[in-house]
């Protein structure tokens, strides 16, 4: 993460993840998880849904839709958030490859 000072002010440049940014553990998978739930709140107000009517199509209970749309979704997995996506009709494409590095990263890449 740069520093810049301006006006006397401590600038951070971020590194693109707020999570990691913060010191957060599992901050690669926090980052996919809101991005998951991100399109996911898109989604159902593209399809006009309500909290019933979008829990009922995704599979899950209303209260966990309300948590969601809270920013509440530890109790959901980054698979079942997948899930609610395919449901709401979108597909999803994983691609693994090897890393340069000595341990890989996580990305999300939503279009």
């Amino acid at each position: 993460m740069k520093t810049a000072t301006i006006d006397g002010i401590e600038i951070h440049r971020s590194s693109g993840n707020a999570f990691a940014d913060l010191g957060l553990p599992d901050a690669d998978r926090l980052k996919i998880k809101t991005g998951l739930v991100v399109e996911i709140r898109k989604a159902m107000r593209r399809l006009d849904l309500t909290q019933q009517a979008a829990a009922k199509r995704m599979g899950i209970p209303q209260p966990k839709v309300s948590g969601m749309m809270r920013g509440d979704f530890s109790n959901l997995s980054e698979r079942k958030l997948m899930d609610c996506l395919n449901r709401l009709g979108y597909d999803i494409d994983i691609r693994v490859s090897s890393s340069t590095g000595s341990i890989g990263q996580l990305r999300l890449s939503i279009s």
